[in-house]
């Protein structure tokens, strides 16, 4: 990577350990390509923050600059979720130096994460949900008109994540059964079940759409950008976003909202929590969890709209 290249230069012990960090996720691990860029992108972070201290190799990290690098961040007002992978990260990351001999002590053991908000994701309604699919569906007149609208209606039916959706090629959907195969976080595959309108939309995507824009370099991609290379998880989070914008009153959310959503309608409609559970690929229940608590803030809400003495 260019990027890269041009930080190697600046940070020559630092960039040959992450990259090496790097091989580790992909190769030993088989973390996803989000993953790794996530992991780089924090460690970079640490990496900036520690040269700026004179710390030039590796080996010369504290867990007091750990603390401090993270102090940093949330005085500039990352949301919590972001400072808690960052953690993550930097955990990760000493704990594999110490194996490795980077440094004579996992320096990050005790270093704390910061607790998560309490504040619960935004999701769409079943009538704004309907409205936002059937506003698009109407205005898809286009091949990427079409598209639009089958990544819609399949991230909404399905619940998978941005990136499992551009991931998907021609023969991972099964028309007969209706269902996607998918690989998940950590390369997990899973089978995920999708409704009539979303396959009726696919329908119209493959056949009318995707020969429009394919080119040589498309490949199995399902789902393809206007230039013919597989879709992008940017014009996806574009598309999510124009869509919601076009519904009155309608929280301002992206992919991982629509995801949240489906959740809550599937869970609302009588699902078992671990059948949502199996539907979003999660490893643990504990984080489907959150999709009971969103249930019952959304009860609470039209019992305190509706009931007379609420």
């Amino acid at each position: 990577m260019e990027g890269m290249a041009e930080w190697a230069a600046e940070y020559d012990d630092w960039a040959e350990v992450i990259a090496r960090f790097a091989e580790h996720l992909r190769n030993e691990l088989g973390r996803s390509p989000h993953t790794v860029r996530a992991y780089l992108g924090d460690l970079e972070s640490l990496a900036d923050f520690a040269r700026d201290r004179g710390i030039v190799e590796v080996s010369g990290l504290r867990l007091a600059t750990l603390r401090a690098w993270l102090g940093e961040q949330e005085q500039a007002d990352l949301s919590r979720a972001t400072l808690a992978r960052r953690a993550a990260s930097a955990r990760t990351f000493t704990r594999w130096c110490a194996r490795r001999g980077h440094t004579d002590t996992d320096v990050g053991a005790r270093l704390a994460s910061p607790k998560r908000g309490g504040r619960l994701p935004a999701v769409l309604s079943d009538e704004q949900a309907a409205e936002m699919l059937a506003h698009v569906e109407g205005a898809a007149d286009d091949p990427v008109g079409l598209r639009d609208h089958a990544v819609l209606e399949l991230l909404y039916a399905t619940g998978v994540r941005v990136s499992e959706l551009v991931g998907l090629d021609l023969d991972d959907v099964d028309d007969g059964r209706r269902t996607v195969r998918v690989l998940g976080k950590g390369g997990r595959p899973r089978t995920v079940p999708f409704g009539v309108p979303a396959l009726r939309a696919l329908d119209r995507w493959r056949h009318a759409g995707r020969p429009a824009l394919a080119r040589e370099n498309s490949g199995p991609a399902l789902f393809l950008g206007a230039r013919g290379g597989r879709l992008d998880p940017r014009t996806v989070r574009e598309v999510v976003h124009r869509a919601v914008a076009d519904v009155p009153g309608a929280p301002d959310i992206g992919p991982h909202g629509l995801r949240h959503s489906a959740a809550t309608h599937v869970l609302e409609g009588g699902a078992d929590l671990r059948a949502v559970q199996e539907l979003l690929g999660h490893a643990s229940l504990a984080t489907t969890q959150i999709y009971t608590h969103v249930s019952v803030e959304r009860l609470r809400s039209a019992y305190a709209q509706a009931h007379p003495r609420a």
